[in-house]
């Protein structure tokens, strides 16, 4: 008899049925759908597929008793309680490594629309406007970036970077004896000395607001921030105040606080460029990540470990 699978995050009917080929599948894409699932079939279940910012609660862990294996389906997993999880047996895994192109790519594209004015320049365009009539953009070449977080896909946005001849310096919780770039030991002393702010941290509770209005300040007028992390990493009251006040020059974000409704104080800010946490997902990327999801499944019920483990 095939294990019971519960998947939380929205999926295509044709990932469902590749699920089948492994699993029984308890199909739960909204909350009560999830409660219900839980209620009826928590006695069964032994494995979770959900992502970061779904997640999986204690409370939910200890109603599934057989419980044995915990994926997200990307790499994030800030509302998963892995302590829990871990405390109790469980194995845990994600998507590490199947999305990280996806995201660097989307991480040039915000800094490169967010800098040059894409959008504005598009819009004034199909508008008949011509060069004369719009302000110089600022260029790219040979400035300093500024990568929060320096993990895999900080590692991918860097090496993107020295392509546009960028000075390279990053901030992470401690530095990478096996990178050439400059090290800060705070975000405020990176954001001081980059032009480029791009932020690519994990979420959670331990960065929440990390890039705050004195980072902003540090920033300067000239400087632009670009989040393809959580959103919850960017104070948005603070961004948006920043923008109004010219203490800022632009953002790019494919992620905020707000998500999935857009951020209200950002959306009359003509220097922002917004996308929808789309960063992680092309054609390459999501295939990459349920082939990942179904190897681990497979060697999780065959008695081996699993690829990613998560702690």
């Amino acid at each position: 008899m095939k294990p019971l699978l519960l998947v939380l995050n929205p999926n295509t009917d044709e990932h469902l049925a590749r699920f089948g080929e492994l699993y029984e599948v308890l199909y739960a894409p909204d909350a009560a759908a999830r409660a219900d699932s839980i209620a009826r079939h928590g006695a069964q279940i032994r494995a979770v597929l959900t992502i970061g910012t779904i997640g999986l609660t204690a409370a939910e862990i200890d109603a599934m008793p057989k419980l044995e294996l915990l994926c997200t389906l990307g790499v994030g997993y800030e509302t998963v309680d892995v302590a829990h999880a871990r405390a109790r047996g469980i194995v845990v895994a994600n998507g590490a490594g199947t999305n990280d192109g996806s995201v660097a790519d989307h991480a040039m594209a915000l800094l490169l629309a967010a800098v040059r004015a894409v959008p504005q320049m598009d819009r004034a365009t199909r508008e008949g406007k011509w060069r004369t009539e719009l302000p110089l953009r600022p260029g790219i070449t040979g400035k300093r970036l500024g990568v929060l977080g320096m993990g895999t896909i900080g590692k991918r946005i860097a090496t993107r970077a020295l392509g546009f001849e960028l000075e390279v310096g990053y901030h992470n919780r401690s530095p990478k004896a096996d990178l050439p770039y400059r090290y800060f030991d705070s975000v405020g002393a990176l954001a001081d000395w980059c032009d480029f702010l791009i932020v690519a941290t994990p979420g959670g509770a331990a960065t929440r607001h990390l890039v705050n209005a004195e980072v902003l300040r540090a920033l300067g007028p000239q400087g632009f921030v670009v989040n393809i992390a959580r959103g919850s990493v960017v104070d948005t009251a603070a961004l948006a105040q920043a923008l109004r006040a010219g203490e800022v020059g632009g953002a790019g974000l494919d992620v905020y606080e707000s998500e999935p409704a857009p951020p209200a104080e950002l959306l009359d800010c003509p220097n922002v460029v917004l996308s929808p946490h789309i960063g992680g997902w092309s054609p390459e990327a999501i295939e990459a990540t349920v082939r990942l999801f179904l190897e681990n499944s497979r060697r999780h019920f065959a008695g081996e470990a699993v690829l990613t483990p998560i702690g």
